[in-house]
């Protein structure tokens, strides 16, 4: 049974007097484990895909199957228990509290989903040391690097150990060594067994993956498969 399941899934925002169709008969599988690019111009529909897919929007029309759980018929409590426990998010703009430290910043969701405090700490060290970041445990996210920022955004994301980690232009706001960096710390989450969904921009990341969805126009234009994947 595949992870994630779209069945002719439709998506319609409604702007003036206009309807724009933001996912147009979108049907997916994506196995457990899986490493996908979702490529296209602006426009095409690829963030309404990830926030979809995330349980941050519902379609119009179509069934979304997460982990043979059909979602379409969740409250929005239901929904967010699920995403806590299933899905981490990744953004380009990194989207840490600025008041809070890295540590603080990687307990969050725990502290959201009532994780106890000594487990909370544990993790929270593993992740740091994970991480590359046990000497900016104290540090407030304006005094980081954009890559060491990004690295405490990946570490939140993941403390939750979710299946999934959905990640829109995670190398956006990147120099290209540290884009670099970024794209290899995934993939090794990836290599341990986390399913990786990127919207990229990219061309160098997207080429990286072993599935390329290219949209266009809120429709899945291509979907190929890659043998070579991360050996580039």
């Amino acid at each position: 049974m595949p992870l994630i399941e779209l069945t002719h899934i439709e998506r319609r925002f409604t702007l003036g007097d206009s309807v724009v169709h933001a996912l147009r008969g979108v049907s997916l599988n994506i196995e457990a484990g899986e490493y996908v690019a979702v490529i296209g111009p602006s426009g095409s529909g690829k963030s309404t895909l990830l926030n979809l897919l995330g349980l941050l929007d519902r379609a119009d029309a179509g069934s979304y199957r997460l982990a043979g759980r059909d979602t379409t018929g969740l409250s929005p409590d239901e929904a967010a228990t699920l995403r806590s426990r299933q899905i981490g998010f990744v953004f380009q703009s990194f989207h840490l509290v600025p008041r809070l430290t890295a540590a603080e910043n990687i307990a969050l969701p725990m502290v959201l989903a009532g994780i106890d405090a000594n487990e909370r700490k544990r993790r929270v060290a593993k992740a740091l040391e994970g991480f590359g970041l046990s000497d900016r445990a104290d540090h407030r996210p304006n005094q980081l690097s954009g890559g060491q920022r990004q690295r405490v955004a990946i570490a939140r994301a993941t403390v939750m150990q979710p299946s999934v980690l959905l990640c829109d232009e995670p190398t956006g706001n990147l120099d290209r060594a540290t884009g670099q960096e970024v794209t290899h710390l995934l993939e090794d989450l990836n290599a341990g067994g986390v399913t990786l969904i990127v919207v990229t921009h990219d061309p160098v990341m997207a080429e990286r993956a072993r599935r390329q969805i290219r949209m266009e126009d809120g429709a899945v234009l291509s979907d190929s498969r890659s043998a070579a994947g991360t050996s580039a």
